[in-house]
């Protein structure tokens, strides 16, 4: 069957765009209204017109394309980059009674068989494809035999060379265009910059598309800074604050993912890593874990997350720097995608930026250099502005917030201190100036922060830089302290690093202005590691024993089905039947999210645990909008119980073994025996210290720790270097902790 231009279909399209919709958004996807933005893509999308559309992540896309494909007959093409996402999308429309398929790689010989020719009878409404595959000769001569009305193109930045997940497979879809010039295309993305949102109408030929910018906005989603200094304790001590909760850990290298997620697992986290470097059997395992819920923690490095499309994520955190805002943002974005409040942390270091500039300094082209300094000093100055951050990031996509106070983000809530920068400004910008007029060339930071504070160094010998009269007047700073000042003042205008092939410390005109006639200058703390404080959320209250119950009915249904516990009901579903307790089908229908078919399949099941469990439990009353509360840290010092696995652990050390043949007979890691041995000594077991330190080794372990204090466990190793490895300082810690030392 040949495809329809939408001039030749333009009857059976005012026909269509007349289609009622709602009672197709309740009866599939259980929902009585639209999200912004949503019905006007449907309704171009079915007047046959080519769209793009920018919605961020939670915001709803992947309905912009599966709504039309039950409005009309014919199959709806979705090109999707990632086999996983596909699954995960096609299993949530299956629980909703959508007659949906891939075809990858992921299926065997026979069973690709069954289902093209399911296609080909028409037995399906969308059909998801990888590029690669798509673009295959034998696939685009299927193509001009199947009744194909919309091609829906997500993650459509990936066309884009300015996108930060640019794929070169993408090219290719042009071709479609030219080989099906009728066919509607629908461009979808969660994050683009103009530039990119140009590059995908471009790319992809799009005919006068009809494009939809959201907002990138997302009001559930709290953005913190932390001054980066024990990271993994920092990451530790917030997970320990909501235990059952579900996040991503983001890290630049692939050995922090594994260090990490092992590390965690030592306090009983659920944790896992994730990378390019691990099987593709191992990664798909460890990310079905962490979409059923029996992995709590994902540590991972970019590698994952575009084909995440877990609704429950309740926390990401970048452990590292990320190398540009639209990284950030995208990452960041995976959390709270049910509109939920959720938690964005980054660890922030001057030290990771100088690590990400070497990388910079090695790429090839002088283009891509400039343009990642560029990108690297936006993401610095998000992480160190005293400002919203909220108005920076969506500042960034070109979106103003006018709001005075988001009240989602740290700045907001708990604004820094600021101070009289003035003395400190005109010494900082009198050095630069200075070294410029007497040496005639302009120099670095680190080395303009060398000459204020003495350093001794060859270059500034050489130069005559110690004879500057400004040498040396800065030594009540540290280096540190020094570094971030300039960075704010870089930020205010009054000097500029370079981003080209040296990147050089230059006065303003704003700057050189404030040298000639001085004004006030008011500066702002550093950020440092705050107490944590909750966000003040208008979500309902909810019975919360109810909803562990329904949370646990929601697992064990998912695992009969064999697919993600949020495709059977979102937590947004789940807390609201614990806050309205339906009794009926009636009442349970109103459940956001509870179509007929999930009415049908799951209701009696939810129905039923919720009559069960207030014959014994008394219905509480929820009014007005209350803050939901939130899972508190573990009681301090109540031991936790140990588990199989543990007690073996403890068993054979006890018979005298060492942890190194412990960690050899059980196949486990060193230093998971020291975290068995750690929470054995925390539960009260008896662990004796002479087994695995003697008495000198314990001497001088006990002078580090005289020195630093018990709680620095990285100043301890710092002190004692490679003499002692973590997992000994932390058992001689539990020890003495536990002795009252």
């Amino acid at each position: 069957m040949t495809l329809q231009s939408p001039q030749m279909e333009s009857s059976q399209t005012n026909t269509t765009d007349q289609t009622p919709l709602l009672p197709l958004l309740k009866e599939h996807f259980g929902f009585t209204s639209f999200r912004p933005l949503q019905e006007e893509i449907i309704r171009d999308a079915l007047d046959g017109r080519d769209v793009v559309a920018l919605l961020p992540t939670g915001g709803g896309k992947s309905l912009c394309f599966q709504l039309p494909a039950l409005a009309r007959t014919g199959l709806t093409l979705v090109v999707s980059p990632l086999i996983a996402l596909m699954k995960d999308q096609v299993d949530a429309l299956q629980a909703n009674g959508i007659a949906a398929t891939f075809l990858n790689s992921s299926l065997s010989a026979q069973e690709f068989q069954v289902r093209l020719r399911a296609v080909y009878r028409g037995e399906y409404q969308l059909l998801y494809m990888a590029p690669e595959r798509l673009m295959l000769p034998e696939s685009l001569n299927d193509l001009q035999k199947w009744q194909v009305n919309l091609l829906a193109i997500d993650e459509a930045h990936c066309i884009s060379e300015w996108g930060h997940d640019f794929r070169p497979e993408y090219r290719r879809l042009v071709e479609l265009r030219e080989r099906f010039p009728a066919l509607p295309i629908m461009a979808l993305t969660a994050t683009a910059t103009s530039r990119v949102q140009d590059d995908i109408s471009k790319l992809l030929k799009l005919q006068n598309p009809a494009t939809y910018v959201a907002s990138f906005n997302r009001p559930n989603l709290t953005y913190r800074v932390q001054a980066k200094a024990s990271p993994a304790e920092q990451v530790l001590a917030f997970l320990q604050a909501q235990p059952q909760e579900s996040g991503i850990v983001y890290c630049q290298s692939r050995k922090t993912t594994e260090l990490l997620a092992e590390r965690l697992q030592t306090h009983g986290i659920k944790a896992q890593p994730y990378h390019a470097g691990l099987t593709p059997e191992k990664r798909s395992r460890h990310q079905e874990l962490f979409l059923r819920d029996e992995v709590q923690v994902m540590c991972a490095t970019i590698a994952f997350g575009m084909g995440i499309n877990k609704s429950n994520v309740r926390f990401v955190i970048h452990y590292d720097l990320p190398k540009n805002l639209e990284s950030y943002y995208q990452e960041t974005g995976r959390a709270g995608r049910d509109g939920l409040p959720s938690e964005c942390l980054l660890l922030f270091s001057a030290g990771d930026a100088m690590k990400q500039q070497r990388f910079i300094n090695d790429k090839p082209s002088i283009r891509e250099r400039e343009l990642a300094r560029t990108q690297l000093q936006q993401m610095v100055h998000y992480a160190e502005c005293p400002t919203c951050r909220r108005v920076e990031l969506l500042g960034y996509f070109g979106e103003k917030f006018t709001s005075e106070n988001c009240v989602g983000c740290d700045n907001c809530l708990s604004p820094r201190d600021s101070f009289d920068g003035t003395e400190i400004a005109e010494t900082l910008l009198s050095c630069v100036e200075t070294i410029y007029e007497t040496s005639g060339f302009s120099v670095g930071l680190n080395h303009v922060i060398a000459v204020l504070t003495g350093a001794n160094t060859e270059k500034i010998r050489r130069w005559g830089h110690n004879q500057l009269p400004m040498y040396g007047q800065g030594k009540t700073h540290s280096r540190s302290a020094w570094a971030a000042m300039a960075r704010e003042l870089i930020r205010l205008g009054y000097l500029r690093q370079a981003t080209e092939a040296f990147s050089v410390l230059e006065l303003t005109q704003q700057g050189q202005a404030f040298t000639q006639e001085r004004h006030t200058i008011t500066l702002t703390k550093p950020i440092s590691e705050p107490a944590r404080t909750a966000k003040p959320s208008d979500e309902g209250a909810h019975d919360e024993s109810l909803f562990d119950g329904l949370r646990r009915l929601r697992k064990t249904l998912a695992d009969e089905r064999d697919v993600p516990a949020y495709v059977i009901f979102s937590d947004v579903a789940l807390r609201q039947m614990a806050q309205d307790y339906p009794s009926n089908e009636q009442e349970f229908l109103r459940i956001s999210g509870v179509g007929s078919r999930k009415l049908e399949e799951f209701g009696a099941a939810f129905l039923g645990t919720i009559a069960e469990y207030l014959e014994s439990n008394p219905r509480q009353s929820f009014s007005g909008t209350s803050t939901v509360s939130t899972p508190s840290a573990r009681t301090p010092g109540k031991p936790k119980p140990l588990n199989e696995t543990t007690r073996e652990t403890l068993r054979l050390f006890q018979r005298g073994f060492s942890v190194d043949h412990i960690a050899k007979q059980r196949k486990l890691a060193t230093s998971t025996i020291y975290g068995h041995l750690e929470q054995a000594i925390q539960a009260g077991e008896s662990v004796d210290i002479n087994q695995f330190l003697t008495s000198e080794q314990q001497g001088q372990i006990a002078a580090a720790f005289a020195k630093t204090g018990l709680g620095n466990l990285a100043g301890a190793k710092e002190l004692l270097g490679d003499l002692y490895d973590y997992g000994q300082l932390r058992l001689f810690r539990a020890l003495h902790t536990k002795n009252g030392d």
